[in-house]
């Protein structure tokens, strides 16, 4: 895949007054891409788009950049302590994708260019919850890889935490442009994460993004650059091939991983889920989609946010759950699998 680049951007004059603000001026001008304002990040116009699906596909095409000016990080549990507030949506357009619900019909790409303070801020936190270790994570409302060649946000994020003996960074990538990050001088305080799939999902469902041998190959090369590695195997489907496939899967970061790396491997593992409402979403934005959200065939389970899930029945989910921790810990013996849910 090539790089991503907006068909247009849209500044807070505020982020002008930073030296990251200037530089992405100057870049995107450069770049002859059309630089409109906007008096707050929050407060977006001029994004065309006179049906959701067109409003959608417009949207994750904007880059937005601007200033934050809240100093509180939002919690992250389990997975870390805080949210790292870095930056907001990616250019991919999954179907099942969780944001799709949570930022609105037109989840623009956000980015946010007053570091220092986000950082000062991280330091705070560090220094209430001493001498425990504190992590943050950045990628709770984003896949911020596509915008890194653009901004340079994750190369200062990784060197920050590694400078910080009780701060810890991570993240999470559907995407495979890392070079820029393999000299990072990281301390093993990053753990670089991908999110993966079967081939054939991929192909048929994350649009947009790398197919599953480049984001394997991207995690081999992470992994020889000495990052504690971590993966994301999310939705795992169930469908008639599936054991196949997500063997391959496996099989194939068998093949790029090398012995360091396996000592310090996380996987998450998350079923293929839906809620009522994300399923209108996907119907407005994907009206063709094959995605599997037939009701009948599912259980309803009630979340710990108010809200119940369509989810698949236990007999279903006690197969694809022992398949999985069978086959990894087959293969990665070593391997921490934090959850399958």
């Amino acid at each position: 895949m090539s790089f991503f680049i907006p068909k247009r951007a849209i500044f807070e004059p505020r982020a002008l007054d930073y030296p990251m603000g200037k530089e992405l001026y100057e870049k995107l001008k450069g770049m002859e891409v059309p630089i409109t304002f906007t008096g707050s990040h929050n407060r977006v116009s001029g994004i065309p788009g006179k049906t959701p699906r067109e409003a959608f596909r417009e949207a994750k095409r904007t880059l937005v950049v601007g200033v934050r000016k809240g100093t509180d990080f939002a919690g992250c549990k389990p997975s870390a302590h805080y949210q790292l507030p870095l930056n907001t949506s990616c250019p991919s357009m999954c179907e099942y994708c969780y944001l799709a619900t949570t930022l609105g019909k037109k989840p623009y790409l956000r980015v946010y260019v007053n570091l220092d303070d986000i950082f000062n801020q991280a330091e705070n936190y560090i220094a209430q919850r001493a001498p425990e270790i504190t992590w943050f994570e950045g990628a709770a409302t984003s896949d911020p890889i596509p915008t890194e060649h653009l901004t340079g946000i994750l190369y200062k994020t990784i060197e920050f935490f590694g400078r910080q003996e009780l701060g810890r960074f991570r993240f999470v990538t559907k995407h495979d442009k890392v070079d820029s990050l393999l000299l990072c001088r990281h301390n093993g305080h990053t753990r670089f994460r991908f999110s993966l799939n079967a081939a054939a999902v991929i192909e048929k469902y994350e649009h947009i993004t790398p197919p599953m041998a480049d984001r394997v190959a991207a995690a081999g090369k992470v992994a020889h650059a000495g990052y504690p590695l971590g993966f994301i195997i999310a939705p795992v489907f169930y469908f008639a091939d599936w054991r196949r496939q997500y063997e391959e899967l496996i099989m194939a970061l068998d093949a790029q991983l090398p012995a360091a790396a396996r000592k310090d491997l996380t996987f998450e593992l998350i079923s293929h889920r839906f809620t009522k409402r994300a399923k209108n979403n996907i119907l407005d934005l994907f009206p063709e989609t094959t995605l599997p959200m037939e009701e009948e065939d599912r259980k309803y389970k009630y979340g710990q946010f108010g809200y119940g899930k369509y989810v698949y029945r236990p007999e279903v989910m006690a197969e694809l759950k022992e398949f999985m921790k069978n086959k990894l810990f087959s293969v990665f013996p070593h391997a921490q699998i934090e959850y399958f849910v």
